[in-house]
């Protein structure tokens, strides 16, 4: 039917005016349905030229969460000892010594940042701990969603949401001994 309609339109057409060549081409190769067309300056008010600004060239995949201990974190072949905040380029200290330490300020440096971050994943430890209710209304009307996790499943989820780059952080305090991955050789 699709082709009955398309015939019937070329027909009327070739009867109003239009001709068609011999040449081989596309069958709507009227003027009316080329894109060839190209606006000049004097055309149109709307002409404008395109520029772009490379800001930054992309990385690699980011960073990435190689392992934990109870001593800190291997961060792409880094050693950081203690608690850090993970904000891709950057990995720095944060000083909280456990998740009762987590406040408004120990978390203003998240939502200072530019780019703005989407999500921050919050590893508190061996498991999940409650996080005081001000620090997560803070960073809710900042527009920064937050997850809150122990540290292995937080080192995890950070990872997840850097492959898919996203605009993450993370803040992870190690776990104690009793729950970090060990190695032994036997």
């Amino acid at each position: 039917m699709a082709t009955a309609v398309c015939a019937r339109f070329l027909l009327q057409r070739s009867t109003h005016g239009f001709l068609f060549s011999s040449r081989a081409g596309p069958a709507f190769s009227s003027p009316l349905l080329s894109r060839a067309h190209r606006l000049g300056p004097s055309d149109d008010e709307i002409y404008q030229r395109t520029s772009v600004s490379i800001m930054q060239k992309e990385s690699g995949s980011g960073i990435i969460i190689y392992s934990y201990s109870s001593r800190g974190f291997n961060i792409d072949g880094n050693k950081v000892f203690g608690p850090c905040a993970v904000l891709p380029p950057a990995i720095l200290q944060w000083n909280v010594g456990s998740y009762k330490d987590i406040t408004e300020e120990s978390v203003s440096l998240f939502h200072m940042l530019e780019p703005r971050i989407e999500i921050l994943v919050l590893g508190t430890g061996a498991r999940v701990e409650r996080i005081n209710p001000s620090v997560l209304a803070l960073l809710k009307r900042k527009g920064i969603a937050v997850e809150v996790q122990d540290t292995p499943n937080a080192c995890a989820t950070f990872n997840f949401l850097i492959s898919e780059r996203r605009a993450a952080a993370a803040a992870l305090i190690p776990p104690p001994v009793s729950t970090a991955l060990t190695t032994s050789q036997e």
